[in-house]
């Protein structure tokens, strides 16, 4: 019996598609749009109180904005992208 030998050489495949990296930078994106969205609200003087640290901005659109990019880069990351079949 004859071992035949094959020009085939192993194909690598990345573990992401293009797919998952433009998911990934949407929610690199959403992040730090959250974290500049925090940014701010102190007083030079710390005698006075500055009630720009509990608006809305802060507590709310900016927290929503962070859980957001989580979740689209957890997404991102478990997105499995379209592989195609080998028969070998």
């Amino acid at each position: 019996m004859e071992i035949k030998k094959t020009d085939r050489k192993p194909q690598f495949q990345f573990a992401f598609t293009k797919e998952n990296y433009i998911w990934m930078a949407i929610g690199v994106v959403l992040l730090l749009l959250g974290y500049i969205l925090l940014i701010g609200g102190g007083s030079k003087d710390p005698d006075t109180f500055n009630y720009s640290l509990f608006n809305a901005r802060r507590l709310i659109i900016s927290p929503i904005l962070i859980i957001g990019g989580l979740v689209v880069e957890v997404y991102a990351i478990m997105k499995k992208g379209k592989q195609e079949t080998q028969e070998l």
